[in-house]
């Protein structure tokens, strides 16, 4: 089983995935993001500046279990080089993880250790660098990208190794993930079995 094929596509659902378990992590485990360690970072930090301590540390615990997913999908690559492993694994937990009776806050950490995983299994798509789980710098180098596409004889810098449409694409997903594992909340008792089917998906295309 391995990666291969369709870097945009592949890009793009991983984008939705993390969308979801965002959307659906935020909503349903203590309005505490999954995937998205920035906004963690800051709403602990708002806590701490507001005497929250106990709203601070669970809003950064989740950051400890997304860098272990992160080593662990590393240390898969280094041993077998395949990160369809760590995806598999990503998407097994998250498929199992409503049936398991854990509270919410026990959830939440399992759904960041499975960003880790993901964020760490496939870096590259297609020769470009490209994270599913962070869409800060993805905006920043859509718009390297646009802007060398739009005038490139003007460049001094370096031009983009991706292209606005791929970048746009992975940012795309990200939003539609979140809307999706928004709506699905309302549609389904269990939504994080449709993005575990998503890595299904990734990994056979």
């Amino acid at each position: 089983m391995t990666i291969a094929g369709q870097p945009t596509l592949q890009a793009t659902l991983l984008t939705v995935v993390a969308g979801i378990a965002d959307a659906v992590g935020y909503i349903t485990m203590g309005a505490v993001f999954a995937a998205n360690m920035t906004g963690n970072t800051v709403l602990a930090g708002i806590a701490v500046a507001e005497k929250r301590y106990s709203d601070a540390a669970r809003h950064l615990s989740p950051l400890v279990t997304f860098f272990i997913g992160a080593m662990l999908a590393r240390l898969i690559l280094r041993l077998w080089h395949r990160p369809a492993i760590a995806i598999a694994i990503e998407a097994l937990l998250l498929a199992g993880l409503d049936f398991l009776p854990l509270g919410a806050e026990s959830k939440v950490l399992i759904v960041a250790f499975a960003m880790g995983l993901q964020a760490s299994a496939i870096t590259q798509f297609g020769g470009a660098s490209i994270s599913t789980v962070v869409v800060t710098s993805t905006l920043a180098r859509t718009a390297d990208a646009a802007l060398d596409a739009l005038l490139p004889g003007a460049a001094k810098a370096p031009p983009a190794k991706t292209t606005p449409r791929l970048l746009l694409l992975t940012w795309l997903g990200y939003l539609a993930g979140a809307v999706a594992g928004a709506l699905l909340l309302h549609v389904m008792p269990y939504p994080l079995i449709v993005p575990a089917v998503l890595l299904v998906l990734v990994m056979f295309l």
